[in-house]
């Protein structure tokens, strides 16, 4: 199933303070493998790109569709511009402790219903380091009263959180609410930067809490459209209560409408706060029980401006760059890089698959923007992968020595773009089937091109049912074949016979399935507005075709009987037999569903 079964939260999380808090609960829950693999392939053929727009930025962008992404123990979510103007839901919810959530840019004003991270992990540490969520957030139309929050961490969540180079504005219920740090766990704000957040910006209340040159203010008076607060309770730059003393060093808050510009304790909980050292401007209001130390070192003059190091764009925050550091540290820019490099530019048109092998070393590269796919593999000095309207890279040392493409895309090496005909064989692998003396028929599909080569046997023998599958049958002697890519499916319909690769022999039973399914299913985004990601399940088996010339792209993924992918302005198509047991479809691409297509 495309779709996980398990619940984020049944009912929405009571606040200490009283309030109901609605961190997504199950908003469109995906697991987060099956989510990975589906955001790879929807954002890699986004109208927006996969990979970002300018030259050398290197980050995925997610169009915000109400999915929840699931962070677990010891995984990192990091290098994604969530698209915001989509006018839906996002959010990314750590369930487990040792996890890293780094280089994340909310785009847009948020007009969902949830907090945007929310924390509920047991013992362990966590980071959450250079993300933007400075484009805001309205109340209006939401559930609750104070409307969408930015950063929640629940009751009872045991890791120690560190906060680092964030940027957080105009969210009317807290940036970071993370006071029910006294029931476990602690947290640490570092270089960080708020404004116009209602209710509080930082909000917390652990003795082990710490707020270290970080900067927060409100200077917003428009409460009306829902931006940065909600009447008398909003503003506080800092909230301290329910527990032991927070600490505060080299950090500047200022009052705005709300006239505080730091509070201890609420609601007969007291708050203690130790201010060494900084700045502030306005009032420190203290609840019954509740302390507040201001030391020496600390100004009545506070540096509002935003700390180094803070990302003030959500596209400088995914790439890995910020206000402080003027470049990203990921971009390639050729510095201590294998010498050369291969730049596969891909085409809206439709889907381009490419191979190459070079004599030395490769790696991949996020060269002009060009992103960076698990799925393009590269095995030795071989690469192999497949773009759509988005760039891959790789640098290599050496020489190109064989390159084939099969679609629109182009080929530049170091800069220039070169012919694929000038490097080696354009079908560089070879495909034998050899009989065993009995009548067999068979089919054979690559994710390539494939041709008949035997000079031993007519060429009519062997019928060419596109560029990518032959159908034949044989009964003594051998076929053989050269094709690009590689073998997906080896189907025999009567009889058996030996198959090799490039020499090697192979079983068949391993590619694709060993009959022919009845049925088709073709997703068709030709027409589409955009492109279009979906999913599916079947009660039988069903294996990649290219049924009415659809594309077979190593990005689609199947696992048992689950599929899940995605399609720009092109087909994908699918063998199978039994019932559609499922389906969900994001976008407008068209379905089209062949029961017995082989016999029409």
């Amino acid at each position: 199933m495309a779709r996980d079964s398990s619940v984020l939260d049944d009912e929405p999380t009571a606040s200490d303070d009283g309030e109901t808090v609605d961190d997504g609960g199950n908003n469109d829950l995906l697991h987060r493998r099956s989510y990975m693999k589906l955001a790879g392939a929807t954002t890699a053929a986004a109208t927006l790109t996969g990979a970002a727009s300018a030259a050398g930025e290197d980050y995925d962008v997610i169009e915000a569709r109400g999915q929840t992404v699931r962070v677990g123990r010891g995984e990192t979510f990091e290098n994604k511009l969530i698209d915001l103007t989509t006018g839906e839901s996002f959010l990314i919810y750590v369930e487990g402790a040792n996890s890293t959530i780094r280089n994340i840019g909310f785009k847009g004003l948020y007009r969902g219903d949830s907090f945007m991270i929310s924390i509920n992990t047991g013992k362990g540490d966590i980071l959450v380091e250079n993300v933007y969520l400075g484009d805001g957030a309205t109340k209006e139309g939401s559930s609750f009263v104070h409307g969408p929050g930015a950063v929640f961490m629940h009751r009872g969540s045991e890791a120690d959180i560190t906060f680092r180079n964030c940027n957080v504005q105009g969210y009317p219920n807290n940036g970071f609410y993370c006071s029910n740090t006294p029931y476990g766990g602690s947290v640490r704000f570092e270089n960080c930067f708020g404004k116009n957040n209602g209710v509080t910006t930082f909000r917390c209340g652990s003795a082990d809490d710490e707020i270290v040159n970080c900067v927060a203010y409100n200077d917003n008076t428009d409460y009306g459209r829902g931006y940065g607060g909600y009447g008398e309770t909003s503003g506080r730059p800092v909230w301290v209560w329910n527990g032991g003393t927070v600490t505060i060093r080299d950090s500047h808050f200022a009052d705005g409408p709300y006239p505080y510009a730091l509070v201890a304790g609420a609601n007969g909980s007291p708050g203690s706060v130790d201010f060494q050292s900084g700045g502030y401007r306005g009032q420190i209001h203290r609840a019954a029980g509740s302390t507040v130390s201001v030391g020496s070192d600390v100004s009545s003059s506070p540096d509002l401006s935003i700390p180094d190091g803070v990302p003030t764009s959500p596209e400088a925050a995914a790439a890995g760059s910020s206000s402080g550091s003027g470049t990203d540290q990921s971009v390639d820019d050729g510095s201590n890089q294998l010498p050369n490099v291969l730049l596969v530019d891909g085409s809206p048109e439709d889907a381009t698959r490419y191979e190459f092998s070079v004599d030395g070393a490769v790696e991949h590269s996020n060269y002009e923007g060009a992103s960076v796919d698990d799925e393009d593999a590269i095995d030795g000095s071989t690469v192999q992968g497949s773009v759509a309207d988005w760039k891959d890279a790789f640098r290599f040392d050496g020489d190109l020595t064989d390159l084939t493409v099969d679609g629109p895309g182009s080929i530049l090496v170091n800069g220039e773009q070169v012919d694929p005909a000038d490097y080696g064989q354009q079908l560089p692998h070879v495909l034998e089937v050899t009989g065993r003396g009995t009548p067999t028929s068979y089919e054979i599909t690559v994710d390539g091109t494939i041709e008949l080569v035997s000079d031993d046997e007519p060429t009519a023998e062997a019928t060419t049912i596109s560029g990518s599958t032959v159908q034949s049958s044989l009964t003594d002697g051998s076929q053989t074949f050269r094709f690009s890519g590689a073998v997906t499916d080896v189907t025999f319909t009567d009889g058996e016979a030996d198959v090799t690769v490039d020499g090697e022999p192979i079983d068949p039973s391993e590619y694709g399935d060993n009959e022919m399914l009845p049925h088709a299913i073709v997703v068709d985004g030709v027409e589409a507005d955009g492109p279009s990601a979906y999913s599916f399940e079947v009660d039988g088996t069903v294996v990649q075709s290219d049924y009415e010339g659809a594309s077979i792209d190593a990005g689609d993924v199947i696992e048992g009987t689950a599929v899940r992918g995605a399609v720009g302005n092109w087909l994908d198509a699918y063998w199978f037999d039994g019932s559609i047991a499922d389906f969900h479809l994001r976008g407008d691409a068209t379905i089209d569903v062949q029961y017995n297509a082989r016999d029409q």
